[in-house]
């Protein structure tokens, strides 16, 4: 991926966010402004589970997201949050809870 700028991206969390916005470019469909994406995502389409996952999830609801994908494989302890946690596995997952 080319971002203008030079911007360097270390964090692995972005992929599920990226292929998120391809996805939406392929259907031509737009994601909704109150989702939000962490998770890492391997060759064979696999969501993958991140780092701090309770954190994250717990920045996006104070961003004021309303629904944040995560991997189903990762270990949530949060209870009593606003914001909608999905869990996926794969992309596929992810396309069907977006553009059906």
């Amino acid at each position: 991926m080319n971002i203008t700028g030079g911007i360097s991206i270390d964090d692995p969390a972005i992929d599920l966010a990226v292929v998120a916005a391809i996805l939406s470019s392929n259907e031509d469909i737009p994601i909704g402004e109150g989702y939000c994406f962490a998770g890492e995502v391997g060759l064979s389409g696999e969501i993958r589970p991140v780092n701090r996952v309770d954190q994250r999830i717990q920045e996006a609801e104070k961003l004021g997201f309303s629904t944040i994908f995560v991997s189903k494989y990762n270990k949530i302890s949060l209870k009593n949050t606003f914001i909608k946690v999905k869990l996926v596995s794969k992309i596929e997952d992810v396309a069907s809870e977006l553009f059906e």
